[in-house]
């Protein structure tokens, strides 16, 4: 019931947005809290993203001018088994392809909680599958893990808005290759990002 009534009103959202002229961005995430396995995630991710895709279509959204902003398919935060970016690249498509039509653009990604780097190299291995089709664009929508080091460098100084520009750009130029599957790796934190039991 949860499921429905929360897939409902984000498609109210997206028609109330569409109505009005801008694109809805919809956020189906599925929380990374607690020790859940990667099979877990891609199980609860599908029955969450699969009513949202049916409340889009009920109520008649323009699926072409929308994004989507779900979570990657990873296992809980405190889980013991801890995945490769290629595993979660294929849990993440795999979900995608079972749920979302190809006529959405563009799926643009939480980070979850990830540190910046595992954020970076989980995109950027998303990108890189070639086993499973994606005919989606498949980027970023990152917040702790594209601001966090240069929100760090600014520490709110004006003295250090240069610093943290600098920091946002390699952040940004990180993620930009991932988007292409070209990241090299080794730009960003490893530190978790990751706040138990967060809320809005």
């Amino acid at each position: 019931m949860a499921i429905a009534e929360n897939a409902f009103n984000l498609a109210r959202y997206a028609s109330i947005c569409q109505d009005n002229g801008l694109c809805p961005i919809v956020e189906p995430e599925v929380l990374v809290d607690g020790p859940h396995t990667i099979e877990d995630c891609a199980k609860a991710s599908e029955k969450v993203f699969a009513a949202v895709m049916k409340a889009l279509i009920d109520q008649s959204i323009i699926l072409e001018g929308m994004l989507l902003k779900p979570n990657m398919i990873t296992q809980g935060s405190e889980c013991a088994d801890k995945k490769a970016a290629k595993e979660i690249a294929w849990y993440t498509v795999r979900t995608l392809s079972r749920t979302m039509v190809p006529a959405i653009p563009g799926i643009v990604f939480l980070s979850g909680g990830q540190s910046e780097e595992e954020a970076t190299l989980n995109l950027n291995a998303i990108n890189q599958l070639t086993a499973i089709p994606r005919p989606w664009a498949l980027s970023f929508s990152f917040g702790r893990a594209l601001q966090d080091s240069c929100l760090k460098a600014w520490l709110g100084k004006p003295e250090n808005v240069k610093k943290a520009q600098e920091v946002l750009l390699v952040r940004a130029k990180a993620n930009s290759e991932a988007t292409m599957g070209k990241y090299a790796g080794g730009t960003g934190s490893t530190e978790s990002l990751h706040v138990k039991s967060y809320v809005y």
